[in-house]
C-alpha cells in the first residue's frame, strides 16, 4: 500500500515502520503524505489502541532526505512554505491522534526525527541511541518541529540544543525528558515497549482520548475560573458516559470492563 512505510494492526496495536533504512528512514514529501494517510487511517480503526510509531534498519530517523532538501532549495518562497505545511500538518496529526502513541526509538534520531518522537506521547530508546537537532549546521531552522520539541524537553533545553546542534546521547534525551526510558538492546527494547502497550490496553479507549484532549487543553494555562469550569464539564461529562459507567461499575464489582480482552 505504501512505498515508505509499512504498516499492520495486531490484537489493537496499530504499527507504523519507517522502511526507508538504506536513507536512514529519512522523510522525503512522499514519506510525510504516506504517514499522513496512515495517521488518518489509524485514528479512524476502531480497531485501533495505540499506535507504536518504529523503523527498520540502524536508524530511526535521519530527518529530512537530503535530496529533498535540495530539490528544495530550487522552489519558490510560496512553494516552501506549502511544503512545510504538509510536514507540520504531519506532526500535528500525530501529536493530536485520539489513540497513544509510542515511539520505539532504536538508533540515531535528527532533526525532524526528533520531531517525530517529541509528538509521540511516550518514547523509549536504546542507550546508545543519539539525538541532534542539525537545522542551525545547515544555515536552517528547525521550524516546524519547534512546538513540539519545546513541549517535551523545555525552552531551555532546546535553546542549548537548537543553538549549538550538537549530538546528546540516550541518557541526555531521558533526562530532559525527549525520551522515558532507556534500555540495553532490540530485545529490551521490545519488552519495554510492550509492557507499555499492555499497560495501554488496559484502559477505557474514550478515556485515553479525553486524557490526550485534556492535557492539551491545560497544559501551561493559569489554574483559572475557566479551567476549572472547564476541567469539572469534562469529568461530569465522561462520568455519565457508557464507558465511564462500566469502568466504575466493574471496579465496584470486581470483574473486568469489556475494552480488556
Amino acid at each position: 500500500m505504501y512505498k515508505n512505510i509499512i504498516t499492520e494492526v495486531d490484537n489493537g496495536i496499530g504499527i507504523i515502520t519507517l522502511n526507508r533504512p538504506d536513507r536512514h528512514n529519512a522523510f522525503d514529501g512522499q514519506m510525510v503524505g504516506e504517514l499522513i494517510q496512515s495517521l488518518a487511517g489509524m485514528a479512524s480503526d476502531s480497531a485501533v489502541r495505540v499506535v507504536v510509531l518504529s523503523s527498520s534498519g540502524k536508524s530511526f530517523c535521519a530527518g529530512a532526505d537530503l535530496d529533498w532538501m535540495r530539490t528544495a532549495a530550487k522552489w519558490t518562497s510560496a512553494e516552501n512554505e506549502a511544503d512545510a505545511r504538509v510536514l507540520a500538518e504531519m506532526l500535528h496529526r500525530l501529536a493530536t491522534l485520539p489513540k497513544p502513541t509510542i515511539a520505539r526509538v532504536q538508533g540515531p534520531a535528527y532533526g525532524g526525527g526528533v520531531g517525530l518522537i517529541a509528538a509521540c506521547d511516550i518514547a523509549v530508546a536504546t542507550f546508545d541511541s543519539q539525538f541532534a537537532l542539525t537545522e542551525a549546521r545547515l544555515g536552517l531552522i528547525p521550524a516546524t518541529i519547534a512546538p513540539h520539541v519545546i513541549g517535551a524537553i523545555g525552552e531551555r533545553h532546546a535553546r542549548r540544543y537548537m543553538l549549538t546542534a550538537e549530538r546528546f546521547s540516550a541518557a541526555e534525551a531521558y533526562r530532559i525528558g525527549l525520551v522515558h526510558e532507556m534500555v540495553a538492546d532490540g530485545a529490551a527494547l521490545d519488552q519495554a515497549v510492550g509492557a507499555i502497550v499492555d499497560a495501554v490496553l488496559g484502559n477505557g479507549p474514550d478515556a485515553l482520548a479525553e486524557c490526550k484532549d485534556l492535557v492539551r487543553a491545560v497544559a501551561h494555562r493559569h489554574i483559572d475560573a475557566a479551567v476549572i469550569a472547564d476541567t469539572a464539564r469534562r469529568i461530569a461529562r465522561v462520568r455519565a458516559s457508557e464507558e465511564g459507567r462500566q469502568g466504575v461499575a466493574a471496579f465496584l464489582e470486581g470483574r473486568k470492563p469489556g475494552w480488556i480482552r
